[in-house]
């Protein structure tokens, strides 16, 4: 690597660690609040802080331009450096080792939910507010934030960033400057944030949980500030239909929500979004019923629960509002298969994504067309546009990543003698940023009884699963070192 990389790559991970030491300035807040001892976090928030403006500062004169290979570098060091500053303040105030931190900061920032701490309402409220905030972060997606930071020195590098963090997904800019279209769509994440947090405390919360949940809900990160998740208000119909339609809304793409603000409708009409909205329906609809025959329980709160977990497991924020692991094997099976859904490209949400899926059931059905008429001239089309192979080379690139992927972090955990629904839906709920998954990784459990390598690899699954893939993969070619 030659010297103008290393100067791009520290200005630029420089930036960012400014960016988030400042944000770490609510948790300290929130610790004077509620009379907490602080004063090791805020030693840790200065230092860090100050490491991070002296580099920008020695570099302040360099000019920031991001090649592919400087932007592929710092993608995948933004989120280790992010996972051990967040893990800092966790083994500061709790009883965990570096193992546990990075799991739960790396947990948090890729928006999985996925917990080590089995008495969650045990730990310091300023942790609790760390933990949703690391998700609020990283749901607005740490890349996202630095494409209108950064665009304000290098366009062209802001573009290169943006483009590394999320191959394969297309984004539309709707402003001449991609740094606007960042700004508003920040904002519009700001308003749903506080307009649920505003519900939620009329509905019954305490302003700090309707703030926790809040940050969780619209990041689709899953993270409670209660041992039982939502299930502490799961007689609360009011809370938790608000919590279903914002993990909802916050697992379609964020350029939609924007477009409704300037008016136009558009972006709720694509083929995505109807695939989306049928999943939704029809899985929430199916668990209701097959839950109504298994329990005493009327349809609504039936339903109420069904429509909550399938929002949850769809959107892959991972709350829970009872142990559904317990509702049988049918239950057990539509959840399943909500699990390997996701939701809308340039959404919070993880998982493989619904257009994704809607592609690559179009290509199949194109094939078997092409099999029936093998003269025809076919082509692929979402939208009213056309997919060109390249993109649908992508799709399928990222397809069999996705199932070798799971199935590697599967066969790991297997190995290391983890019964087989514990090693498969761990995987699938890292890999996917889902976070709670069946068995001993089960909605009404955690991941701390794993041993520290363990953890270590599932947060590495959770990070390939953030940046889906492609972006990883490419540090691991030879091509990739000698062309760039």
């Amino acid at each position: 690597m030659d010297i103008l990389s290393l100067k791009n790559i520290a200005k630029l991970l420089s930036l960012l660690g400014i960016a988030v030491s400042l944000f770490f300035q609510l948790p300290i807040l929130t610790g004077i609040i509620y009379q907490e001892s602080i004063v090791a976090f805020l030693l840790f928030d200065l230092i860090f802080f100050s490491v991070n403006l002296l580099i920008f500062l020695l570099l302040y004169k360099h000019r920031l331009v991001l090649r592919v290979k400087d932007a592929i570098l710092a993608v995948n060091l933004i989120w280790i450096l992010l996972g051990i500053a967040g893990a800092i303040p966790l083994l500061l105030y709790t009883d965990i080792t570096f193992a546990d931190g990075f799991f739960e900061a790396i947990s948090g920032f890729t928006t999985t939910g996925a917990t080590i701490y089995s008495d969650i309402e045990s730990l310091p409220k300023h942790i609790l507010l760390l933990r949703s905030l690391m998700h609020w972060i990283g749901g607005i997606g740490i890349i996202v934030v630095g494409v209108g930071l950064f665009s304000l020195i290098n366009p062209t590098g802001s573009m290169a960033l943006f483009k590394a963090e999320s191959t394969g997904v297309k984004m539309e800019k709707m402003t001449p400057k991609i740094k606007d279209t960042a700004i508003k769509i920040a904002a519009v994440y700001l308003f749903l944030t506080l307009l649920d947090m505003f519900l939620l405390k009329v509905e019954g919360m305490d302003f700090f949980d309707a703030l926790n949940h809040a940050f969780s809900t619209i990041s689709t990160g899953g993270f409670s500030t209660k041992n039982n998740s939502m299930a502490y208000w799961g007689e609360n119909a009011a809370i938790l239909w608000t919590t279903t339609l914002f993990m909802f809304l916050s697992g379609i793409n964020f350029l939609a929500h924007l477009k409704l603000f300037n008016g136009d409708e558009s972006g709720f009409k694509t083929e995505e979004v109807k695939w989306y909205v049928i999943a939704f329906l029809g899985l929430g609809l199916l668990l209701t019923f097959d839950h109504m025959a298994g329990s005493t329980a009327g349809f609504f709160p039936s339903a109420t629960h069904a429509f909550f977990t399938i929002s949850s497991v769809l959107t892959t924020t991972g709350f829970a509002s009872l142990d559904y692991a317990q509702w049988g094997s049918g239950a057990i099976v539509l959840i399943f298969l909500s699990m390997f859904i996701g939701g809308n490209a340039g959404s919070t949400a993880g998982g493989f994504k619904v257009s994704r899926l809607v592609v690559l059931s179009k290509n199949i059905n194109l094939q078997v067309q092409k099999l029936l008429h093998p003269k025809a001239i076919t082509s692929l089309y979402m939208d009213g546009n056309r997919i060109t192979y390249d993109v649908l080379a992508v799709i399928s690139g990222f397809a069999f990543l996705y199932a070798l992927t799971n199935m590697a972090v599967t066969g790991y955990l297997f190995s290391r003698g983890y019964d087989a629904m514990t090693a498969v839906s761990a995987a699938v709920a890292t890999v996917g940023n889902i976070g709670p998954g069946f068995s001993h990784v089960g909605p009404v459990e955690n991941y701390h009884f794993f041993s520290g390598m363990d953890k270590i690899v599932l947060s590495f699954a959770m990070i390939m699963g953030r940046l889906e893939f492609y972006t990883v993969v490419l540090l691991f070619s030879g091509a990739f070192w000698r062309r760039f």
